[in-house]
């Protein structure tokens, strides 16, 4: 049987002793594209060998920051068009055909960037409610239109021309424990509060209680967050109590 031809396109990821996630992520684009690019911040785990193992190009770059860091993966890309992915994500079997039949229907010419669905793993289940789903993510996209942007919280690639949107979900097992999940919150609130001095916010005692009250009702019940069971009534609190802690960072 003829092998279908690969996308024209270059894959790229930025790691740091990501032993315990690159094969999954790997695996997933494995065989399907031209060009995997690592840049790698300092790994001293099997990193590099797991990347070595599946014939990607690995790159040693001193960390800059998120949003550096992940250009500087652009710019070692020899394709034009890019499919950014981080350790802990991988192609979902849909995803994949989509992407196959975005280039084969000349979607290349059509536009600048393409956004997908992200689907995260938490408590052993697949989160399709709530406040992360389907949490769009703009990841494949012409490298000449396109760069990463945004705050050191959530970067974001900004691009230049028509986007469109294709079927198929990013799979994302961000949270391995609970823990995980509070340990990045705390980074989040420090960073909002470094931000909101920056930008010269006002404390509200309002903003403070309602914020986090609001948060929490929008992603249990009005985006149906209480169908994914216990693990979705805990997103929603700990999205509630993350806002609240922000906003009590700002009083600070």
């Amino acid at each position: 049987m003829r092998s279908m031809p690969r996308p024209p396109l270059s894959v790229t990821l930025i790691t740091l002793n990501e032993e315990a996630n690159l094969a999954r992520c790997l695996e997933s684009v494995s065989g399907f594209v031209d060009e995997i690019v690592v840049v790698d911040s300092g790994s001293t785990d099997a990193t590099a060998a797991i990347a070595a193992r599946f014939g990607a190009r690995w790159i040693e770059n001193p960390w800059p920051g998120f949003r550096e860091q992940k250009n500087v993966s652009l710019d070692h890309c020899t394709h034009d068009w890019v499919l950014c992915l981080d350790a802990d994500e991988a192609l979902s079997d849909e995803l994949r055909t989509s992407i196959r039949h975005f280039f084969e229907e000349g979607g290349a010419e059509r536009c600048g960037g393409v956004e997908f669905a992200r689907c995260s793993s938490f408590m052993g289940r697949w989160i399709r409610h709530g406040d992360w789903y389907p949490d769009r993510v703009l990841r494949l996209f012409r490298r000449s239109q396109g760069r990463w942007d945004g705050t050191s919280e959530h970067t974001s690639v900004e691009v230049t021309g028509r986007i469109e949107r294709i079927a198929g979900d990013l799979y994302h097992w961000p949270f391995p424990t609970m823990r995980r999940f509070v340990e990045k919150q705390l980074v989040y609130v420090d960073a909002f509060g470094i931000r909101s001095k920056i930008e010269r916010r006002n404390w509200s005692l309002f903003a403070n209680l309602l914020r986090p009250l609001w948060r929490f009702l929008r992603g249990y019940f009005l985006k149906a967050g209480f169908l994914d069971g216990f693990p979705g009534l805990w997103i929603a609190v700990g999205n509630a109590y993350t806002t609240f802690l922000r906003y009590s960072k700002l009083r600070e």
